[in-house]
């Protein structure tokens, strides 16, 4: 099954390049099958690993950021393939 992990945090304005260098800085103590480093207005950046695991295995996020360069808690979700289901097309 592949897990994809979401890491998603919202820069003090003007700080948004700051908080995408150090999101690409971070190293996991496992490889991920893959990882994507996305940015957005509003000064947000996304970190999307992906993993060849159960959707409910220990996996290795990302940190929280320093709290003067957030403007909140990051928020993180987990998602499971849904290609081999059986359920495509609905």
């Amino acid at each position: 099954m592949t897990v994809a992990l979401m890491w998603e945090a919202r820069a003090v304005p003007g700080r948004g390049g700051e908080l995408l260098a150090w999101a690409r800085r971070q190293e996991l103590p496992l490889r991920p099958l893959r990882r994507e480093t996305l940015r957005a207005p509003q000064d947000r950046v996304l970190v999307i690993t992906w993993w060849d695991a159960a959707y409910d295995a220990e996996l290795p996020e990302l940190p929280e950021p320093a709290e003067d360069l957030v403007t909140r808690a990051v928020h993180r979700w987990r998602f499971e393939s849904a290609e081999s289901d059986g359920a495509e097309g609905e």
